[in-house]
Protein backbone atom coordinates (compact mmCIF):
# COMPACT_ATOMS: atom_id res chain seq x y z
CA UNK A 1 0.00 0.00 0.00
CA UNK A 2 2.70 2.27 0.42
CA UNK A 3 4.25 1.74 -3.25
CA UNK A 4 0.72 1.93 -4.41
CA UNK A 5 0.41 5.81 -2.77
CA UNK A 6 3.70 6.63 -3.53
CA UNK A 7 2.93 5.79 -7.72
CA UNK A 8 -0.31 7.56 -7.52
CA UNK A 9 1.72 10.49 -5.68
CA UNK A 10 4.35 10.91 -7.93
CA UNK A 11 2.66 9.38 -10.93
CA UNK A 12 5.43 6.93 -12.51
CA UNK A 13 7.07 4.15 -11.45
CA UNK A 14 10.82 5.32 -11.44
CA UNK A 15 10.01 8.22 -9.44
CA UNK A 16 8.32 6.09 -6.20
CA UNK A 17 11.41 3.79 -6.64
CA UNK A 18 13.22 6.74 -6.12
CA UNK A 19 11.17 7.88 -2.90
CA UNK A 20 11.28 4.66 -1.22
CA UNK A 21 15.03 3.89 -2.12
CA UNK A 22 14.20 0.27 -3.93
CA UNK A 23 13.97 -0.63 -7.66
CA UNK A 24 11.55 0.06 -10.33
CA UNK A 25 11.20 -3.47 -11.11
CA UNK A 26 10.11 -4.20 -6.94
CA UNK A 27 7.85 -1.81 -7.33
CA UNK A 28 5.98 -3.50 -10.09
CA UNK A 29 6.15 -6.49 -8.26
CA UNK A 30 4.49 -4.49 -5.26
CA UNK A 31 1.94 -3.42 -6.86
CA UNK A 32 1.08 -6.82 -9.35
CA UNK A 33 1.12 -8.64 -5.53
CA UNK A 34 -1.31 -6.17 -4.16
CA UNK A 35 -4.21 -6.22 -7.60
CA UNK A 36 -3.26 -10.02 -7.10
CA UNK A 37 -4.62 -9.91 -3.41
CA UNK A 38 -7.57 -7.26 -4.06
CA UNK A 39 -8.27 -8.91 -7.16
CA UNK A 40 -8.57 -5.70 -9.38
CA UNK A 41 -6.12 -3.29 -10.78
CA UNK A 42 -5.50 -0.41 -9.39
CA UNK A 43 -2.89 1.39 -11.93
CA UNK A 44 -3.14 1.82 -15.28
CA UNK A 45 0.43 2.76 -17.64
CA UNK A 46 -0.03 5.82 -19.88
CA UNK A 47 2.46 7.74 -22.42
CA UNK A 48 3.00 9.79 -19.33
CA UNK A 49 3.25 7.67 -16.62
CA UNK A 50 0.64 5.86 -13.99
CA UNK A 51 -2.81 6.74 -13.10
CA UNK A 52 -5.22 5.45 -10.74
CA UNK A 53 -8.29 2.91 -11.95
CA UNK A 54 -11.69 3.42 -10.81
CA UNK A 55 -10.93 0.94 -8.15
CA UNK A 56 -7.57 2.36 -7.48
CA UNK A 57 -9.24 6.11 -6.82
CA UNK A 58 -11.75 4.28 -4.26
CA UNK A 59 -8.51 2.15 -2.31
CA UNK A 60 -6.99 5.46 -2.36
CA UNK A 61 -7.85 7.36 0.60
CA UNK A 62 -8.41 4.30 2.82
CA UNK A 63 -4.25 3.11 2.27
CA UNK A 64 -3.51 6.39 3.39
CA UNK A 65 -5.75 6.35 6.03
CA UNK A 66 -3.64 2.52 6.97
CA UNK A 67 -0.15 4.08 6.50
CA UNK A 68 -1.47 6.87 8.78
CA UNK A 69 -2.50 4.67 11.43
CA UNK A 70 0.51 2.86 11.31
CA UNK A 71 2.95 5.52 11.32
CA UNK A 72 0.86 6.60 14.48
CA UNK A 73 1.07 3.25 15.80
CA UNK A 74 4.99 3.24 15.50
CA UNK A 75 5.38 6.61 16.29
CA UNK A 76 3.94 5.75 19.85
CA UNK A 77 6.45 3.76 20.70
CA UNK A 78 9.70 5.65 19.03
CA UNK A 79 11.12 8.15 21.56
CA UNK A 80 11.24 11.31 19.41
CA UNK A 81 8.26 10.43 17.42
CA UNK A 82 6.23 9.28 20.46
CA UNK A 83 4.67 11.98 23.19
CA UNK A 84 6.61 12.11 26.60
CA UNK A 85 5.42 9.51 28.84
CA UNK A 86 5.08 10.55 32.27
CA UNK A 87 4.04 8.66 35.41
CA UNK A 88 2.46 10.46 38.17
CA UNK A 89 0.81 8.72 41.15
CA UNK A 90 -2.81 10.35 40.97
CA UNK A 91 -4.41 13.05 38.29
CA UNK A 92 -5.74 15.06 41.20
CA UNK A 93 -2.79 15.16 43.42
CA UNK A 94 0.23 17.64 43.17
CA UNK A 95 2.47 16.33 40.52
CA UNK A 96 -0.33 16.71 38.04
CA UNK A 97 -0.24 20.24 38.53
CA UNK A 98 3.47 20.10 37.93
CA UNK A 99 2.36 18.71 34.50
CA UNK A 100 -0.05 21.32 33.59
CA UNK A 101 2.41 23.88 34.26
CA UNK A 102 5.01 22.49 32.04
CA UNK A 103 2.33 21.95 29.53
CA UNK A 104 1.00 25.42 29.61
CA UNK A 105 5.13 26.89 29.45
CA UNK A 106 5.51 24.19 26.91
CA UNK A 107 2.08 23.70 24.95
CA UNK A 108 3.66 22.05 21.52
CA UNK A 109 5.15 18.92 23.38
CA UNK A 110 2.78 16.27 23.60
CA UNK A 111 2.64 14.44 27.06
CA UNK A 112 0.90 10.66 28.02
CA UNK A 113 0.30 11.19 31.60
CA UNK A 114 0.20 7.43 32.97
CA UNK A 115 -0.94 5.93 36.57
CA UNK A 116 1.19 2.52 37.92
CA UNK A 117 0.54 1.20 41.37
CA UNK A 118 3.18 2.44 43.47
CA UNK A 119 6.88 3.61 43.27
CA UNK A 120 8.03 0.51 42.64
CA UNK A 121 6.26 -0.13 39.45
CA UNK A 122 7.32 3.06 38.24
CA UNK A 123 11.04 2.44 38.73
CA UNK A 124 11.13 -0.79 37.19
CA UNK A 125 9.08 0.80 34.25
CA UNK A 126 11.89 4.10 33.74
CA UNK A 127 14.46 0.77 33.54
CA UNK A 128 12.93 -1.03 31.01
CA UNK A 129 11.85 2.14 28.95
CA UNK A 130 8.25 1.81 29.05
CA UNK A 131 7.97 5.37 30.82
CA UNK A 132 10.42 8.28 30.49
CA UNK A 133 9.89 9.97 33.74
CA UNK A 134 7.86 9.56 36.58
CA UNK A 135 7.35 12.72 40.08
CA UNK A 136 7.75 9.74 42.82
CA UNK A 137 8.98 10.22 46.31
CA UNK A 138 12.05 8.18 46.10
CA UNK A 139 14.64 7.20 49.09
CA UNK A 140 16.79 5.00 46.82
CA UNK A 141 17.48 4.57 43.08
CA UNK A 142 18.34 1.51 41.56
CA UNK A 143 21.38 1.88 39.10
CA UNK A 144 20.75 3.50 35.67
CA UNK A 145 18.45 6.06 37.09
CA UNK A 146 18.85 9.90 38.32
CA UNK A 147 16.13 12.29 40.32
CA UNK A 148 16.11 15.41 41.11
CA UNK A 149 13.93 16.34 43.89
CA UNK A 150 11.59 19.37 42.65
CA UNK A 151 8.82 20.29 44.98
CA UNK A 152 8.15 19.92 48.44
CA UNK A 153 4.48 19.57 48.78
CA UNK A 154 2.69 21.09 52.18
CA UNK A 155 0.54 18.59 53.98
CA UNK A 156 -2.30 19.90 55.53
CA UNK A 157 -5.26 19.08 57.89
CA UNK A 158 -8.23 18.80 56.20
CA UNK A 159 -11.76 18.68 58.93
CA UNK A 160 -15.67 19.02 58.81
CA UNK A 161 -17.22 21.91 60.35
CA UNK A 162 -17.82 20.21 64.00
CA UNK A 163 -14.80 19.04 65.17
CA UNK A 164 -12.71 20.17 67.46
CA UNK A 165 -10.10 21.90 65.28
CA UNK A 166 -12.06 23.27 62.81
CA UNK A 167 -12.06 27.10 63.76
CA UNK A 168 -7.89 26.77 63.92
CA UNK A 169 -6.24 28.85 61.49
CA UNK A 170 -2.89 26.90 61.65
CA UNK A 171 -1.83 24.01 63.82
CA UNK A 172 1.59 22.28 64.75
CA UNK A 173 2.14 18.34 63.67
CA UNK A 174 1.67 17.93 67.70
CA UNK A 175 -1.79 19.70 67.61
CA UNK A 176 -2.82 16.44 66.01
CA UNK A 177 -1.90 13.62 68.46
CA UNK A 178 -5.40 13.97 70.52
CA UNK A 179 -7.28 13.18 67.49
CA UNK A 180 -7.83 10.45 64.97
CA UNK A 181 -6.65 10.64 61.43
CA UNK A 182 -8.79 8.40 58.99
CA UNK A 183 -6.34 7.43 55.96
CA UNK A 184 -8.43 4.25 54.12
CA UNK A 185 -6.63 4.93 51.15
CA UNK A 186 -3.09 4.24 52.21
CA UNK A 187 -1.69 1.10 50.85
CA UNK A 188 1.09 -1.55 52.61
CA UNK A 189 3.85 -1.40 51.07
CA UNK A 190 3.83 1.78 48.76
CA UNK A 191 6.06 4.99 49.58
CA UNK A 192 3.20 7.55 50.22
CA UNK A 193 2.41 4.90 53.15
CA UNK A 194 6.13 4.87 54.42
CA UNK A 195 5.87 8.55 54.53
CA UNK A 196 2.80 8.84 56.47
CA UNK A 197 4.20 5.95 58.90
CA UNK A 198 7.18 7.95 59.61
CA UNK A 199 5.03 11.20 59.92
CA UNK A 200 2.73 9.35 62.51
CA UNK A 201 5.91 8.02 64.44
CA UNK A 202 7.88 11.27 64.77
CA UNK A 203 4.74 13.13 66.39
CA UNK A 204 2.82 10.71 68.37
CA UNK A 205 0.23 10.51 65.92
CA UNK A 206 -2.62 7.81 64.85
CA UNK A 207 -3.43 7.21 62.13
CA UNK A 208 -6.21 4.72 61.07
CA UNK A 209 -6.18 3.48 57.43
CA UNK A 210 -8.96 -0.05 58.42
CA UNK A 211 -11.84 0.77 56.29
CA UNK A 212 -13.10 0.40 52.96
CA UNK A 213 -11.70 2.81 50.48
CA UNK A 214 -14.23 3.53 48.03
CA UNK A 215 -12.73 6.67 46.51
CA UNK A 216 -12.54 10.69 47.37
CA UNK A 217 -16.03 11.36 47.23
CA UNK A 218 -17.20 8.87 49.94
CA UNK A 219 -14.09 9.68 52.20
CA UNK A 220 -15.09 13.44 52.33
CA UNK A 221 -18.66 12.38 53.36
CA UNK A 222 -17.68 10.86 56.10
CA UNK A 223 -15.19 13.52 57.10
CA UNK A 224 -17.65 15.96 56.58
CA UNK A 225 -20.51 14.67 58.89
CA UNK A 226 -18.17 13.67 61.43
CA UNK A 227 -17.01 15.55 64.92
CA UNK A 228 -13.54 13.31 65.75
CA UNK A 229 -12.49 12.14 62.13
CA UNK A 230 -9.78 14.34 60.04
CA UNK A 231 -7.76 13.42 57.11
CA UNK A 232 -4.42 14.60 55.71
CA UNK A 233 -3.74 15.93 52.63
CA UNK A 234 -1.38 17.71 49.86
CA UNK A 235 -1.74 21.16 49.06
CA UNK A 236 -1.80 20.48 46.14
CA UNK A 237 -4.46 18.35 46.09
CA UNK A 238 -7.59 19.10 43.93
CA UNK A 239 -10.62 18.39 46.36
CA UNK A 240 -14.18 19.87 45.27
CA UNK A 241 -17.00 19.42 47.48
CA UNK A 242 -20.61 20.77 48.33
CA UNK A 243 -20.54 24.22 49.53
CA UNK A 244 -23.02 22.65 52.71
CA UNK A 245 -19.83 20.03 53.39
CA UNK A 246 -18.06 23.09 55.15
CA UNK A 247 -15.11 21.17 54.89
CA UNK A 248 -11.70 23.01 56.32
CA UNK A 249 -8.35 22.54 54.92
CA UNK A 250 -5.65 23.79 58.14
CA UNK A 251 -2.47 24.26 57.23
CA UNK A 252 0.48 22.41 59.12
CA UNK A 253 3.24 24.93 61.07
CA UNK A 254 6.24 24.53 62.96
CA UNK A 255 7.33 22.47 61.46
CA UNK A 256 5.46 22.06 58.14
CA UNK A 257 5.20 18.69 56.86
CA UNK A 258 6.40 18.49 53.28
CA UNK A 259 6.25 15.28 50.86
CA UNK A 260 9.15 15.24 48.93
CA UNK A 261 8.05 14.90 45.00
CA UNK A 262 11.47 14.17 42.38
CA UNK A 263 11.61 13.72 39.47
CA UNK A 264 13.02 10.28 38.27
CA UNK A 265 14.41 9.23 34.81
CA UNK A 266 16.53 6.74 33.00
CA UNK A 267 19.96 7.95 32.70
CA UNK A 268 20.17 7.83 28.43
CA UNK A 269 17.07 8.95 27.79
CA UNK A 270 16.74 10.12 24.59
CA UNK A 271 13.67 11.28 24.36
CA UNK A 272 14.28 15.14 23.04
CA UNK A 273 10.89 16.54 25.55
CA UNK A 274 12.70 15.03 28.54
CA UNK A 275 15.46 17.92 28.73
CA UNK A 276 12.74 20.25 28.77
CA UNK A 277 10.86 19.00 31.68
CA UNK A 278 13.59 18.72 33.89
CA UNK A 279 14.36 22.46 33.36
CA UNK A 280 10.97 23.47 33.85
CA UNK A 281 10.89 21.04 37.03
CA UNK A 282 14.25 23.04 38.00
CA UNK A 283 12.27 26.29 37.59
CA UNK A 284 9.66 25.66 39.60
CA UNK A 285 11.48 24.28 42.27
CA UNK A 286 10.30 24.03 46.24
CA UNK A 287 6.77 25.10 45.32
CA UNK A 288 4.54 27.05 42.82
CA UNK A 289 3.97 29.60 44.78
CA UNK A 290 5.32 32.07 46.53
CA UNK A 291 6.13 30.69 50.18
CA UNK A 292 4.06 31.49 52.47
CA UNK A 293 6.00 29.95 55.41
CA UNK A 294 9.81 30.39 56.03
CA UNK A 295 10.18 28.27 59.12
CA UNK A 296 11.52 24.54 59.82
CA UNK A 297 9.69 22.16 57.38
CA UNK A 298 9.89 18.00 57.73
CA UNK A 299 10.33 15.30 55.65
CA UNK A 300 11.62 12.07 56.98
CA UNK A 301 15.20 11.10 56.95
CA UNK A 302 14.90 8.67 54.62
CA UNK A 303 13.89 11.10 51.81
CA UNK A 304 17.20 12.94 51.01
CA UNK A 305 17.91 15.71 48.06
CA UNK A 306 18.63 13.49 45.09
CA UNK A 307 21.17 14.16 42.49
CA UNK A 308 20.31 14.70 39.02
CA UNK A 309 22.71 13.78 36.15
Amino acid sequence: METFAAVVETGRFADAAADLGITQQAVSKRIAALERELGVRLLTRTGRGAVPTIDGQAFLPHARELLRVARRAADSVRPGGRPLRVEIVGRRLGPARLLREFHRAQPDTELDVVTLVDGRAALAALADGTIDAAVRAVPDLPEGLAAERVYDEPIQLLTGPRHPLADARTLTPADLAPYPIWMPGLVAGTEWTAYYDAFAEAFGLTIDVVGPHYGTEPLLDVIADSATLTTLVGEHTQLLWPADYDLRRIPLRAPMPVYPHSLVWRIGNPHPALAALRAHCLRTKATFDEPTWTGSTWTPVAYPYPQGV
